[in-house]
């Protein structure tokens, strides 16, 4: 391609035909399949290193009472759960609380209301770290006393 052609395209004078050289043929067709995440093996290798290392935090958003099940099974297993209970009717989320506080208090861990309708269940061996405000800190970065 030409200066001329080049100027005139960056301009946006002409169609620039150019990019049809770089275009990579094995991408060109067909859906995009929906376990292309999971057989990729660099997430592979992230979620086993973070399962061997206990840095792993459930989230579960339930339906209905019926996904007690999951957030108790991944409760059971040590693995820190954060229950949203905002899709729920007002009493099934009560019935999944009650749940949630039972097995917290039989697995020896702890429940947190985080946000309206939001929880975090955390495992007995957690720790809970919250962050302060800068602004409420005694020996804070900006601390001007």
């Amino acid at each position: 391609m030409g200066s001329v052609r080049k100027a005139s395209a960056w301009l946006g004078l002409v169609d620039d035909n150019d990019d049809e050289r770089y275009y990579d043929d094995e991408y060109s067709e067909g859906p995009e399949s929906a376990d292309a995440w999971v057989t990729d093996p660099r997430v592979q290798v992230a979620t086993d290193t973070a399962e061997e290392k206990g840095r792993r935090i459930g989230t579960v958003t339930p339906d209905s009472f019926r996904d007690a099940r999951v957030i108790g099974e991944m409760f059971r297993d040590g693995v820190p759960v954060i229950m949203n209970l905002t899709a729920m009717e007002p009493a099934d989320a009560k019935r999944v609380v009650d749940f949630a506080a039972g097995l917290t208090f039989g697995l020896r861990g702890t429940i947190e209301r985080v946000a309206t309708r939001v929880f975090l269940l955390t495992p007995a061996n957690t720790e809970i770290v919250s962050g302060e405000p800068a602004g409420r800190r005694e020996d804070g970065f900006f601390n001007q006393s």
